[in-house]
């Protein structure tokens, strides 16, 4: 009880910041989405979808790769990154000669 009351007396005395005062982090600004193509096709992903893009050097080439998992069958396609904004047609990501799989739940 008695540690709930000084709380209370702290935390209504504390000096309040004045309202003109900024928000720490600013609202995130994004560019306006666009289709990204790779070779001849644009990107895109397998029934279901929930697809999980994201940049990565796969190659090791110092230039990120588009790396976008596959929900049904766990599957990852890499496509490479050729410079200039281009990428290759993708391939999917293969261990020990064979697609690689990421197991599921179901």
């Amino acid at each position: 009880m008695l540690t709930s009351l000084l709380c209370s007396v702290l935390a209504a005395s504390a000096p309040q910041a004045p309202r003109s005062v900024a928000p720490p982090c600013a609202a995130p600004q994004f560019a306006a989405p666009v289709r990204l193509r790779a070779g001849d096709r644009f990107v895109q992903v397998d029934e279901p979808g929930y697809a999980a893009p994201c940049w990565h050097d796969v190659d090791g080439d110092g230039a990120k790769d588009l790396v976008v998992g596959q929900f049904a069958d766990g599957k990852i396609k890499v496509y490479r990154n050729l410079g200039g904004g281009k990428l290759a047609a993708g391939t999917w990501l293969e261990a020990g000669g064979k697609v690689a799989e990421v197991p599921g739940i179901w």
